[in-house]
């Protein structure tokens, strides 16, 4: 049934919360499209190994940034003007950061522009040193040396793809360099003791693999050399000192492709490189390349790596034939269909012609495990075409690989399935334990265990006898999500990692954290049900990322979320006990950023809607010593009436507690009533303590409309199946009317707004009340009917799977019931929209075809209805022009000044704008 929710519905379910308002008597500003472009970001902010100092970029959305670098506890501060992505050495002695041409001259200066350049900073006196035409860089992890990467010469012309490019290597205690040309690969192990690169010449008669003992010098030393020889894929044994590769040879007779690979082992500056693999080793139907990926295992005694499918590798060596039209075959059928351009679709395809054509690269050069066993001297191979995907581990005895091949074609309207197998690591024997699994499923580290979560419980496997149990069917809590309200099956909340020696598996439910015995029946609440008693949820917040494993009775940082009241904080807990303990709490975001990796030191952020996130540091993760580290608009509500958030609760129409979030001016009178913008998604309440980053996009500014004397608010939906527009309409319309029963909203002037999935609950919406003055609706589907066998043209993927399984919410497929697909759809009733609408969409939106915003617009336009459609050339789902973007930002302020405020209107809205060409 279908329903038009007017204003005076449900007003006796609505219970009044008595709201606590703000006034600040201050000279604020309102916040403008320049203050937007102007606004800075703190980015890529990072903490130096000993924690003594932070740097990080100060970016404006346009214009020039720069970076700074502070001293953690003392007054020193360095600035580099235009710099951003900034490193410091490992050994608190160096930063470093690239430096960006002036925007204007980089705006100005087309394609051959100006390039970056890199800022050396020596921290102890401040000393500098600057290096032209730079693309990256790179610190050894001992901090005593730089890698620096370099643009290629302006006059520099090959039409070898392979060719290196020039780098330098600088030991930053001397200052001496080492100039590299033409390196096309390189790496420094972890010790810091010894440099690798390969070169590959416009020539090719010098590639090369050279090695530098950087304990003794720079002096490079020749290991492998041949005419058009390729040596990539460096990969070092770290504890040991050996480095794994491939080498190949460059075919110049074909277009410069890469040849069959072979892999090579070298110990660093003890014996000549090993030819451990070549192409003659590799089993038929397969072919070693050097596009690859080689891990070493932990304890050394195994090298993966992949080979290729040999039918796909052909397909690259494919011999281009003359096309040449002659007399003599004019009237060749077989010549002239050789220029067909077109697909055979078929309706048993595995996937359908625009999927496989969005994923055939991947395909193609997918990588199929092999492993070698060093002390064995032989290969296995582990994945193979009918299983081809196996996850590394670096156990001694199983691995998990999984295939898919058989449920492919459910990709295009159920979801994706794969079944599991251990496979043998010394035979390559494949045993399957899962058929036809939705959440994947993991292994233990030591190998010994498998476990998966099965749509309702989690379970687990001996990996050597093959028992399962079923960990969590005897406990009083779900561990299926419990907020899934789509259509498919409910995943899980995920395993958080394994204890020492495989000794128990650590699972979340949404509110705690569980810690399971493997061999036996043992089971604890890490945080004792806390979680769920109080509603808050509880996770691991790892700082070790080498970590493998948790040890017996380790202490736990643990971030917490307060569903109810939406705070956030950290706290502890520990292996093989129950309990939280507080660190750090109140009503703010905290963010951790990282940790110094040789101190206890932590990098953190706190923020509020009306409190920017500068940055902190603590002595440790235990937050007892914190020092503010920037100070970032601490003068915000000074300069602009930015406002402050607060969240309020409603009934929705079913009864269901429902929340959002109201943002009020700062010179907020409760006297008064006030135009309100509503923007929305699916649930937003969570995002209370969020400091919302002015940024010219397809969202609203929140500051930008509040201190313009609008009251924002973000409303919570909850959706039923198969009601997912009355599901929006349900929700948001009761909490407007609270907002107008608290005396805060004109009723008169509510504004809406949605992009995407929002965008066509918005335009849903308008078809089910009168109650708004103006509606915006980005990317919008307009009917479901026709966008169900629609595609998503950036995956390739038939839109069918998100209506009938996530989430569009209609649970069913088209023929099996169009009911839902017809009811869900604006355009069948278009006829009944009373609210003037703007509709946004780019004609090259990879997500929602864009025809879909066109059926909504010419319906609309049928019926005489008032709308505007802007229409943005090759723009995707998210304009990505900035002159769009900001296009699109003032003319949704100039939709809602006119409609909600009663500004006259610009010539756009009431007359339109006439083609006049491109």
């Amino acid at each position: 049934m279908r329903l038009r929710i007017q204003s005076a519905l449900l007003m006796c379910a609505l219970i009044f919360i008595t709201t606590a308002f703000h006034s600040t008597a201050t000279a604020q500003e309102q916040f403008t499209f320049e203050d937007v472009m102007q606004f800075k970001s703190i980015d890529n902010p990072v903490i130096s190994a000993d924690g003594d100092w932070i740097a990080f970029g100060v970016w404006p959305e346009r214009g020039d940034g720069e970076v700074r670098i502070k001293q953690v506890d003392g007054d020193t501060e360095y600035l580099i003007e235009r710099g951003e992505r900034p490193q410091i050495s490992s050994n608190g002695a160096f930063a470093a950061a690239i430096v960006k041409p002036p925007f204007l001259e980089l705006e100005n200066a087309g394609r051959n522009g100006p390039k970056n350049s890199l800022f050396i900073l020596n921290l102890a006196d401040g000393e500098r040193q600057e290096i032209e035409n730079v693309t990256g860089f790179e610190f050894s992890n001992d901090g005593n040396w730089l890698v620096v990467s370099l643009e290629q010469p302006q006059d520099f012309e090959s039409d070898n793809p392979h060719v290196g490019s020039p780098r330098k290597l600088i030991n930053l205690q001397s200052d001496d360099t080492l100039e590299l040309p033409f390196v096309n690969a390189m790496s420094i192990d972890s010790t810091s003791n010894y440099f690798v690169y390969s070169t590959v010449d416009t020539l090719g008669e010098n590639n090369a693999l050279f090695a530098i003992d950087l304990d003794e010098g720079l002096e490079p030393v020749q290991l492998l050399a041949n005419s058009y020889a390729y040596y990539n894929n460096f990969s070092w044994d770290q504890s040991r000192g050996r480095l794994a590769l491939t080498a190949t040879e460059i075919d110049t007779a074909h277009d410069n492709r890469l040849n069959d690979a072979s892999i090579v082992t070298w110990q660093a500056f003890d014996g000549e490189p090993e030819f451990l693999v070549t192409p003659d080793d590799v089993e038929v139907g397969y072919r070693l390349r050097s596009r690859n990926n080689l891990t070493w295992t932990y304890d050394g005694e195994r090298l993966f790596y992949g080979v290729k499918d040999a039918d796909m590798v052909a397909l690259d060596e494919r011999e281009e034939k003359s096309d040449s039209l002659t007399a003599d075959n004019m009237y060749d059928l077989g010549h002239i269909l050789n220029e067909v351009e077109g697909k055979v679709w078929h309706w048993d395809d595995p996937l359908i012609k625009t999927h496989e054509k969005q994923t055939f690269n991947n395909r193609k050069n997918h990588l199929y495990t092999a492993v070698y066993h060093l002390d064995e001297g032989r290969s296995v191979q582990l994945a193979v075409k009918e299983l081809p995907y196996v996850s590394v581990s670096h156990n001694t005895g199983h691995i998990i690989g999984s295939s898919d091949l058989s449920y492919r074609q459910l990709i295009t309207h159920d979801g994706r399935y794969r079944d599991y197998y251990l496979i043998d690591l010394e035979t390559g024997g494949q045993t399957q334990f899962i058929t036809q699994q939705r959440f994947g499923a993991s292994l233990s580290p030591n190998g010994d265990f498998a476990a998966w979560f099965d749509g309702e419980d989690w379970n687990i496997m001996n990996s050597e006898t093959g028992q399962v149990r079923n960990l969590t069917e005897g406990l009083d809590v779900p561990f299926a999500d419990e907020d899934n309200d789509r259509p498919q099956p409910s995943g899980g909340y995920g395993i958080a990692g394994w204890t020492d020696n495989d000794r128990s598996v650590i699972i979340y439910d949404k509110y705690d954290i569980w810690q399971f015995d493997a061999a036996a029946d043992g089971v604890r609440s890490v945080t004792d049900g806390k979680g769920r008693e109080d509603q808050r949820i509880y996770r691991i917040r790892d700082l070790d990322p080498e970590r493998h494993t948790f040890s017996r009775n380790e202490r736990l940082l643990l971030t917490m979320f307060d569903e109810m009241e939406k705070n956030y904080g950290f706290y502890e807990s520990r292996i093989g006990r129950s309990g939280v303990t507080e660190l750090l709490g109140g009503e703010m975001r905290f963010d951790l950023v990282a940790k110094a990796e040789n101190s206890d030191r932590v990098l953190f952020t706190k923020q509020k809607y009306d409190v920017y996130p500068n940055l902190w540091v603590s002595d440790s993760w235990r937050f007892r010593n914190t020092s503010k580290q920037t100070t970032l608009y601490d003068d915000l509500k000074e300069q602009w009436n930015w406002g402050h958030a607060e969240l309020i609760d409603w009934l929705d129409v079913d009864g269901k507690k429902t929340q959002g979030i109201v943002v009020y001016p700062d010179d907020y009178d409760p006297e008064q009533t006030y135009p309100v913008f509503i923007y929305f998604y699916e649930r937003f309440s969570q995002r209370l303590h969020d400091f919302n980053h002015p940024v010219t996009n397809h969202r609203p500014n929140v500051a930008q409309y509040v201190s313009d004397g609008y009251v924002f608010f973000m409303p919570d939906v909850w959706f039923d199946i198969p009601q997912p527009g009355y599901s929006a309409t349900k929700s948001i319309v009761p909490g407007v009317h609270k907002l107008v029963e608290m005396g805060v909203a004109d009723p008169d002037a509510i504004g809406l707004h949605g992009h995407s999935w929002s965008g066509y609950l918005a335009a849903h919406m308008v078809t089910e009340t009168d109650m708004f003055a103006a509606a915006v609706a980005g990317a919008p589907v307009g009917n479901m009917t026709s966008a169900y066998s629609g595609i998503r043209w950036g995956t390739g993927l038939a839109r069918q799977f998100q209506y009938e399984q996530t989430q569009s919410r209609l649970g069913v497929s088209l023929w099996e019931n169009p009911k839902p697909y017809i009811e869900n759809s604006p355009v069948f009733f278009a006829d009944r929209i009373n609210t003037p609408i703007m509709i946004q969409h780019g004609d090259a939106d990879e997500a929602v075809p864009w025809y879909q915003s066109i059926e909504l617009y010419l319906a609309l336009r049928r019926n005489g209805k008032e709308s505007v459609f802007l229409h943005y050339y090759d723009e995707p789902h998210h304009l990505r022009k900035f002159a769009n973007r900001l296009d699109y930002a003032v003319k949704m302020k100039e939709y809602m000044d006119h409609y909600l405020k009663g500004i006259p209107a610009p010539a756009w809205i009431e007359e339109g704008v006439p083609y006049l060409g491109d």
